[in-house]
């Protein structure tokens, strides 16, 4: 493996666990101003966009694995395209984290190696079409977890939700992206680990 290839694996980890996110479009806004929320509002705002947050230190972790597997450079492009954007996510949240009076997970570390580890271990053993079953699963779920978010957010949150439904456009188009790459669909039993993998981490970064 090309050493200079390990280098940019460190340096987005370093980046993304670390380093203050800097997004490369604007900061959704709605067209409505949010209104004043409670304690309790506050509170479950913070804890679902902490787990938003989780999802794209998950996502930047997932594309760099499978960038680093990816033999193709014409799809290592694409996936270092989608991965920019996930950064966008990543800086919205952790903004909205701010705004909110609240942080990220304590566990992002933990959280990064596991997604890291199934991006590289999805490209190098299964190859590309393989990797990119994994986008679009990964995807389809983060979409589904999102209109969740959208029913369980504070109707006074336009903020948030107005971060939230861009979110959920461009995950869309991550997945699009990679049916065209020619992604396979991935057996039933993986999707329903993927799923229990996922309600692990959001349950667990909710509260932590």
């Amino acid at each position: 493996m090309p050493l200079h290839a390990l280098i940019l694996a460190a340096d987005s980890a370093l980046r993304t666990l670390w380093a203050e996110p800097r997004a490369s479009r604007p900061t959704p806004v709605a067209d409505t101003p949010s209104q004043n929320l409670n304690e309790t509002q506050r509170r479950e705002a913070a804890a679902l966009m902490r787990v938003n947050h989780v999802g794209e230190v998950c996502a930047q972790a997932l594309y760099t694995g499978q960038a680093l597997a990816c033999k193709n450079a014409g799809l290592r492009a694409q996936l270092a395209e989608a991965s920019r954007e996930e950064t966008d996510h990543l800086a919205w949240t952790k903004q909205r984290l701010n705004e909110l009076k609240d942080r990220p997970s304590l566990l992002n570390p933990l959280w990064y190696a596991g997604a890291f580890a199934i991006g590289y271990a999805a490209g190098k053993l299964g190859g590309d079409k393989v990797s990119l079953g994994f986008v679009v699963e990964t995807e389809r779920q983060v979409e589904a977890h999102l209109q969740s978010h959208m029913d369980r957010l504070p109707a006074g949150d336009s903020a948030s939700r107005a971060i939230v439904a861009q979110m959920k456009t461009d995950e869309i188009a991550h997945a699009q992206m990679a049916q065209k790459a020619g992604a396979v669909e991935l057996p039933t039993p993986v999707k329903a680990l993927m799923q229990a993998a996922a309600k692990v981490m959001t349950t667990v970064a909710h509260r932590v």
